[in-house]
């Protein structure tokens, strides 16, 4: 090969600066991310594929394909080295800052309904986790169930005690209103004596 077609194929600067700020702010976010799962994407339609994105996007979770020697390269920055070997074929990454479980939650349901659509790992709080790991993960409760559950629990007496409140209320009401009856039909002192002659 000649000199000439080496430097015709040799990336520019520009080219390489790119790809180091690619590469910058995808480290960024595996920092500022406190859960991620890698998954096989390979097979699914665009359909699915769309309604994938949705359901990330709908948690806050970012989706996105990555180039497998990026993804690896960031992983080295980050610390993640043992993640590397599950870059192989088609990867891609679903990372959020918020929810830890939500990631391996959508991802989970969506390789169920999918049969080429696998999980191959991830990580959680900063530690790389295996595929099982994440499918347990899965199972946990999101924050918004949790929530629900919670309140769901805390209602419950309220509720009772509202509605015990109510029927004292009711009754007292309904006790005074009573009295206030009697005390209508009842004939005052004055109205008892008989009038005196003149």
């Amino acid at each position: 090969m000649s000199l000439y077609m080496e430097v015709l194929q040799m990336p520019s600067a520009k080219i390489l600066a790119q790809k180091q700020a690619e590469l910058d702010v995808l480290v960024g976010k595996l920092k500022n991310a406190n859960a991620g799962v890698l998954v096989d994407y390979s097979g699914i339609t665009v359909e699915q594929d769309t309604k994938l994105r949705a359901s990330f996007r709908k948690s806050g979770v970012e989706y996105k394909v990555y180039k497998n020697t990026m993804t690896s390269r960031a992983c080295d920055e980050v610390g993640y080295a043992e993640m590397k070997d599950l870059l192989k074929g088609m990867t891609a990454l679903a990372i959020s800052e918020s929810d830890p479980v939500a990631p391996a939650k959508i991802a989970k349901k969506f390789a169920d309904d999918i049969e080429t659509f696998d999980i191959k790992g991830g990580f959680l709080d900063g530690k790389v986790i295996s595929r099982d790991e994440i499918m347990a993960l899965a199972d946990i409760p999101s924050k918004e169930e949790l929530i629900a559950k919670f309140m769901g629990s805390i209602r419950s007496p309220i509720y009772k005690f509202a509605y015990a409140l109510q029927a004292i209320i009711d009754k007292n009401g309904e006790e005074s209103g009573e009295t206030a009856s009697a005390e209508e039909t009842a004939p005052t002192e004055e109205a008892a004596q008989p009038e005196s002659e003149a």
